[in-house]
């Protein structure tokens, strides 16, 4: 027979228990919705020739959509590349070219969400990313390396090239790494 403290305890727990999972599917509830949402602002964006936001509120919008076909990937590129940005996708750095213009186009993402397939490219590996006008540009990977964050430079290509950069190693259990791996690939 269970005493008051025991049962109060139980309750407790139960309730404890019942809020963390309840935190839990909303978390990753918003997060489903929050696609949804990137991808019709996207389709609108193709639509109405100018930038649409997902939401009221937000503060980017899609530039881009990124597919790898061997990687079964397809997301919405956001402008921008701050935190609370690149916890919806990857961002497109202002500093870079436009998609499939001579210059490196510089994309970047979280190692453990949108970009957690850049392990698995391999070379020759298709890349498309389709503009804000609907234009698709094809890349092919030609080259991964790993860089220390500090020593990051890109140089600027007279050719047309799709820079993809994420923190390193993958499996880091603490945020913040000081190296950066980096996927080059050549428009074709």
């Amino acid at each position: 027979m269970n005493t008051w403290p025991q049962k109060i305890a139980i309750f407790a727990c139960i309730i404890i228990g019942t809020l963390l999972c309840t935190k839990a599917i909303w978390i990753h509830a918003k997060a489903m919705l929050a696609q949804v949402l990137l991808k019709q602002a996207w389709e609108q964006t193709i639509v109405q020739k100018q930038p649409v936001k997902p939401w009221p509120w937000a503060d980017t919008w899609p530039v881009a959509r990124l597919l790898s076909p061997e990687e079964k990937q397809d997301m919405i590129v956001l402008a921008s590349q701050n935190g609370a940005t690149l916890a919806f996708g990857p961002g497109m750095l202002q500093a870079g070219a436009k998609p499939g213009q001579p210059g490196t186009c510089i994309l970047a993402g979280h190692r453990d969400t949108s970009f957690s397939f850049l392990q698995n490219l391999q070379l020759g590996d298709t890349i498309i990313l389709e503009d804000n006008t609907g234009v698709r540009w094809r890349y092919k990977v030609s080259s991964t390396t790993v860089r220390q964050a500090d020593e990051l430079y890109l140089k600027q290509s007279s050719l047309a090239q799709l820079a993809l950069i994420t923190c390193y190693p993958f499996n880091a259990i603490r945020p913040g790494t000081s190296q950066r791996y980096l996927v080059l690939a050549d428009k074709v």
